[in-house]
């Protein structure tokens, strides 16, 4: 004989079916019954209460992203489903799994403007893998199974289910089956050997071979297979922003990250390979530059779960529709061994212009003294080596970004956390407090501007509640610090709305219980930094930036990804 239970407590069944065990979220009027039902399942079901719901998305993102499971949010109707849009279109183009869960009015009030109500299919279906209303409880074992399976296939994503109050009041008679299976929907294409053969004969025929590793590789784990064909074949390989950490930083193939501040070498051998080995990238505008200067003499193989990036911006030759970890190891056995130590050799003059003209005006301004404002270089790097490289970077979006990217160093897997197709100001927090709740033994690292920073800060309050040790990097300019350098570059230095009178982060760290310290200038960075270090728990620094500190390289809006700027008048002379 069936079990009859109330659809609220379907929700939390399936749930735990599907090996959820935390939940971010915020409670409300039409989600209410789903919250008294998780009463009483919350020794297995641990929900945490963030301060905003666009918080608890990210939360979510930083918990998917560090821990290869899925981000589970749960809210309520109207203005509570309105403010985790961000963190859905963020989640989505990242290729993120998140399950968010709304509640809805009763089917009766649907469409007449009741308290609350608000068009959240329609809002929310252009920028989701998938999104459901559920209007009878009956419906909720099939919807629940079908979202988790559809965010975690194929190329993960973001899936909305808007619960109507009747399906979580009603009763149903509970059965739970999972998903493998849905009609027309090919989350795992097969693998078309002639593709194989085909990419591998063109990359033991190149002279001049290039591997770009993007995030796709680390969602299917193949960082160890990206490895071994690229010792194998003796490749160099570049990574984009959301590819950071599929490779090791030391490795001696790495030549570091392709892009609009990528490192000169990649983006210099770029147009200078004849064949590239895309792997789990979608050729955004800021990794080619202008597209038609974009890889001129190479043969583009690309090999992606998502068909529907092939030849959306750059034609491959080759396009291998399949898992990034599935393609690897077919490609292996049909590489050949080989030595491309001509080819290595072309890394070495970008590589040491932009050590003595970038990164060591960055990391160490001996031009400054030690009473003067830092450089975000020099921070981001001196943290890095104070967790040993073994950190989980967590960064907002902005010059904090880009310098957290530059300057950490990965050794590990799952290492780097950014928003990268959508750059949402304000993801860093309370994605943090994800990373550190899906990898509590992990160190993580949260580095944010002033600007980022403080559209979410409210989030410091759940750290405070959950006792989340987060170490938090404030790179402050007192500035929108990557506008005002655009603005400084192209807009004749008219710092138009970017200049920031900020308040005291340190006493608003204090109201939250949270130890934190002003880091005036260069002579306080290290102490600082060894005090946060020893400190078991959430810490926060405030560290006094110059804020004429700029991003380079730099490779300018419209120009060639070969055509680079070193400072802000002078390019790299190849």
């Amino acid at each position: 004989m069936s079990e009859r239970i109330t659809g609220a407590e379907a929700i939390c069944r399936a749930l735990l079916a599907e090996g959820v065990d935390t939940i971010f979220g915020y409670p409300g009027g039409q989600i209410m019954p789903f919250y008294d039902k998780l009463y009483d399942f919350t020794d297995s079901l641990r929900h945490i209460l963030t301060r905003h719901e666009q918080g608890a998305v990210h939360a979510a993102q930083g918990y998917a992203r560090a821990s290869g499971r899925v981000g589970v949010v749960t809210v309520t109707s109207g203005p509570a489903a309105t403010n985790v849009i961000t963190g859905l279109g963020d989640a989505n183009i990242d290729c993120t799994p998140i399950v968010v869960i709304t509640g809805q009015v009763g089917v009766a009030s649907l469409g007449t403007d009741a308290f609350q109500e608000t068009d959240v299919i329609g809002i929310t279906q252009p920028i989701t893998k998938w999104a459901y209303q559920i209007r009878c409880p009956e419906e909720i074992p099939w919807a629940m199974a079908r979202a988790f399976y559809i965010a975690t296939t194929g190329r993960p994503g973001a899936v909305v289910l808007d619960i109507t109050r009747d399906a979580q009041v009603g009763t149903l008679d509970w059965s739970y089956k999972k998903t493998n299976y849905i009609r027309s929907y090919n989350p795992a294409p097969e693998l078309q050997p002639g593709e194989i053969i085909s990419a591998a004969a063109l990359i033991n025929r190149s002279e001049r071979p290039l591997i770009l590793s993007g995030h796709g590789v680390m969602l299917s784990e193949a960082e160890t297979d990206l490895l071994a064909l690229a010792e194998k074949a003796d490749i160099p390989v570049a990574t984009t922003l959301l590819g950071l950490s599929t490779i090791p930083s030391e490795h001696p193939l790495n030549k570091g990250m392709v892009g609009m501040h990528g490192n000169i070498g990649p983006n210099i051998a770029t147009n200078n390979a004849d064949v590239i080995l895309a792997v789990g990238m979608r050729f955004d505008d800021r990794v080619t530059g202008v597209i038609k200067s974009y890889a001129p003499q190479a043969k583009i193989i690309h090999i992606d779960i998502d068909s529907a990036e092939f030849n959306k911006n750059v034609k491959a030759h080759i396009a291998i529709h399949a898992d990034a970890k599935t393609a690897l190891r077919a490609l292996l056995p049909q590489i050949n061994k080989a030595d491309r130590k001509e080819w290595l050799t072309t890394f070495e003059r970008p590589e040491k212009v932009e050590q003595a003209e970038v990164i060591e005006r960055e990391t160490d301004p001996k031009d400054l003294g030690p009473e003067s404002p830092m450089r975000m270089g020099e921070v981001v790097r001196k943290l890095s080596e104070a967790t040993g490289n073994k950190a989980i970077v967590v960064t907002d979006v902005g010059q904090n970004q880009m310098m957290s990217a530059r300057y950490s160093s990965y050794t590990m897997p799952k290492s780097m956390i950014t928003s990268g197709g959508l750059g949402t100001m304000g993801f860093c927090l309370p994605a943090a407090i994800g990373a550190k709740l899906a990898e509590p033994s992990r160190e993580v690292l949260a580095f944010m501007g002033d600007g980022g920073f403080q559209m979410t800060m409210q989030e410091l309050g759940t750290i405070l509640e959950y006792r989340i040790g987060v170490k938090m990097v404030l790179l402050n300019n007192n500035y929108l610090g990557n506008v005002r350098q655009w603005q400084a570059m192209f807009y004749n230095n008219r710092f138009s709305a970017t200049p920031m009178v900020n308040p005291d982060f340190v006493a608003i760290a204090a109201a939250y219980g949270i130890p934190a310290e002003n880091v005036s200038c260069r002579a306080e960075l290290d102490s600082a930094i060894a005090r946060m270090a020893a400190h078991d728990g959430a810490y926060l620094l405030n560290v006094n930036i110059d804020p004429t500190d700029m991003v380079f390289p730099m490779v300018t809006p419209g120009s060639a990804i070969d055509n680079i700027l070193i400072n802000a008048t002078d390019k790299y002379e190849a």
